[in-house]
């Protein structure tokens, strides 16, 4: 398994630990990415870092060829049965070259460099339903999200106890806004949230609750005081008691429309599944922030809004997949299970969500 995001991790947490106590074998390779490395620790996995990557595009280019080969020769070693990825490219081109299956998951459709560079040597493409973009006969369509891997009921417990680190109770309003720094090789051509904006949401904020900002690029001086560095083990927590999220983060505004939080995404970006998310009432998605501080108030001065979130969010669920259940039984009996999801899609909800 090649992993290349924090998210990666928490994707396939569950499904390592079921197919390990039937007996599977999981070597790990990982970009330094984020807190990957230490989600990678605190879960107990071993692995093998393939580098930081590059932030320029010609760094990008040599990063390829360097983590090729960091995973080609610890393959060789290890000698897979079956690569598994969230779009790696990596995995794929060796996957190819040592004549072993490749089954990506992927839900970022925008993400076109990535996707170019992988499908080729890929047998399987695993999307959501939702996922807009089709581009090979090799796809395949599950009805649910990644995000619910780990965030479902049965995977998912929220606990209260965490909220004493950051000076917060269960019973107070608190915001969480999140901003990233546009360094993906799919942020080319993108940018963040002005200064001035992000000056005037802090401030319609601080008046109704504590502000907590997480961001991967520098701050100005004026919001060090909400910044809070925020365990990546607490996150989720703090996700599920917020009052609202905000912010540039797409992972992080999906993990809230499964936990039942009010959440606003603005990028220029998007992705189907969001798209779906904001038709269902669950997320509001901006690509510019005209419209995001009127929408903070509505939600805001509405006191039953969570509540009512919930009991939407609550519909959603109980139609959708266990995307842990389906990749066990997907990748364990491949590749008679990519036969039968050919055959027929909706063999799939053999896999419903236990709610």
């Amino acid at each position: 398994m090649d992993l290349g995001h924090p998210a990666h991790i928490h994707y396939f947490r569950n499904f390592v630990q079921i197919m390990k106590s039937k007996g599977h074998e999981f070597m790990f390779t990982a970009r330094d990415k984020d807190v990957l490395f230490p989600l990678l620790d605190y879960y107990g996995y071993e692995y093998v870092s393939r580098g930081t990557g590059s932030k320029n595009l010609l760094g990008k280019v040599f990063y390829i060829f360097k983590a090729d080969k960091v995973i080609l020769g610890n393959a060789m070693k290890f000698k897979p049965d079956l690569f598994v990825s969230v779009a790696s490219m990596f995995a794929a081109h060796i996957s190819k070259l040592l004549g072993k299956p490749h089954i990506v998951f992927d839900d970022t459709e925008v993400a076109t460099f990535e996707i170019m560079m992988y499908t080729p040597f890929t047998d399987v493409i695993l999307n959501p339903g939702s996922f807009w973009k089709k581009y090979s006969r090799k796809q395949i369509f599950f009805d649910s999200f990644l995000e619910l891997c780990y965030l479902a009921p049965e995977y998912y417990k929220p606990n209260p106890d965490v909220l004493k680190k950051y000076g917060l109770t269960k019973d107070e309003k608190y915001f969480v806004l999140r901003f990233v720094s546009w360094e993906a090789s799919h942020d080319f051509g993108q940018k963040g949230l002005s200064f001035e904006f992000k000056k005037k949401l802090v401030e319609e904020l601080k008046g109704s609750g504590k502000v907590l900002i997480s961001s991967e690029a520098e701050l100005p001086t004026e919001f060090e005081e909400f910044r809070k560095s925020i365990s990546p083990f607490d996150l989720h927590h703090l996700l599920n008691y917020a009052s609202l999220y905000v912010g540039e983060g797409a992972t992080t505004a999906s993990e809230c429309v499964m936990l039942g939080t009010p959440a606003i995404f603005i990028c220029t970006n998007n992705a189907g599944t969001l798209i779906e998310q904001s038709k269902l009432g669950l997320l509001h998605n901006f690509r510019n922030s005209d419209k995001v501080l009127q929408t903070v108030r509505e939600i805001l001065s509405d006191p039953d809004y969570k509540t009512k979130l919930n009991l939407k969010r609550d519909e959603m669920l109980s139609k959708k997949i266990d995307m842990t259940k389906f990749m066990v039984w997907f990748i364990e009996n491949y590749p008679d299970s990519r036969d039968e999801m050919i055959r027929n899609p909706d063999y799939q909800y053999k896999f419903q969500l236990s709610l």
